[in-house]
């Protein structure tokens, strides 16, 4: 692949269907994204493996849903990791690409040698839907299990989607000649199309009772599902990552035999939603003195976005929800206003 079908492919996603199983799918791409949320912390390598695949989740799980607004994929834990949280808001029209963001929140002392996934403990996996105002956002929380957030994105469709649901993701650190290392991901999403499951009747087959695949399938469509997920076994690390292989290159090689047929890519590129309103409106939860114990030396209140690194400053006078100002300037509370 020749260095301009490579960037074409960048930041992409590519939905598929496979016409002789009846199955859909998703090949995503992260380079730049990947690099420029990797770029804002400095995050030792486990914590960016995590951070990259929750991102390429995101990113695959993201077009799915009819979006208006945001979905969120939100990963909490009582191990070293305690947050891995990543955004993918919807294209503002037809021609716009996607914006993801991710970010994460870890104890250093408690990193050690294990695994990425071990790191994060005993938690849950929840995906949050968010379609704007005049709605109610949606959110399906499933267990931390089967030993990759990979698993827990599969169980979560299998629980509360009844959808059968498979990803395969890789990530690492790209050495290109003439560039500095940088993080690249790819992933390949495989869904049944939606049918009427039949459903265990006394829990699933899978970790701690969760619903996997074979309690939802039968027949040919079982059939259909396991050789799709046969096939996907064979792909290897580079070829999801690329770039040498295009995410079309890919399709072809791994299922011809099940007719693929890929639709228009969707582009992304890394976009964050914070402004100062915003962070204003989220300070106006706080109570005048909450406000004075958040002001500096300096007579200001700061506060930084975790995904992008803005650094916003307010003048404590216009915060919280009692902004009432003493003689000195000073927010006052409730019962400050009493005492007086």
């Amino acid at each position: 692949m020749n260095k301009i079908n490579q960037i074409a492919w960048d930041d992409t996603i590519l939905p598929f269907q496979l016409d002789r199983s009846d199955i859909r799918g998703r090949v995503a791409r992260l380079d730049g994204v990947l690099d420029h949320v990797l770029s804002r912390h400095d995050y030792p390598p486990v914590v960016s493996a995590l951070v990259a695949e929750v991102a390429l989740l995101t990113a695959l799980i993201g077009p799915t849903v009819k979006l208006r607004w945001k979905l969120s994929l939100q990963v909490r834990g009582n191990g070293a990791v305690r947050t891995i949280a990543a955004d993918y808001f919807a294209p503002e029209s037809d021609d716009a690409p996607a914006r993801i963001r991710a970010w994460a929140s870890f104890d250093p002392e408690r990193l050690d040698g294990r695994p990425p996934f071990e790191q994060i403990g005993e938690g849950y996996f929840a995906i949050l839907i968010d379609q704007g105002s005049g709605s109610t956002p949606y959110q399906g929380i499933t267990p931390l299990a089967g030993g990759s957030l990979a698993a827990c994105a599969q169980a979560y469709f299998a629980q509360s989607e009844q959808l059968p649901t498979r990803f395969q993701l890789s990530s690492g650190l790209s050495h290109v000649a003439g560039e500095g290392p940088h993080w690249r991901a790819g992933g390949v999403m495989l869904q049944t199309l939606p049918a009427q499951p039949m459903m265990p009747a006394e829990g699933g087959t899978g970790e701690g009772g969760l619903i996997a695949a074979a309690d939802i399938l039968q027949g040919a469509e079982s059939e259909n599902w396991n050789r799709a997920n046969m096939l996907l076994d064979t792909v290897e690390t580079l070829e999801l990552i690329g770039p040498t292989v295009g995410p079309t290159d890919l399709l072809l090689r791994l299922f011809h035999e099940e007719v693929p047929r890929v639709f228009e890519a969707q582009r992304v590129e890394f976009g964050c939603s914070c402004t100062s309103d915003r962070v204003r409106n989220t300070l106006s939860i706080y109570s005048a003195k909450d406000i004075t114990h958040m002001t500096t030396d300096a007579g200001i209140v700061t506060a930084d976005c975790q995904f992008c690194g803005a650094h916003y400053e307010f003048d404590p006078r216009s915060l919280g929800f009692e902004a009432t100002i003493d003689a000195e300037g000073r927010p006052l509370d409730s019962s400050d206003k009493a005492a007086e």
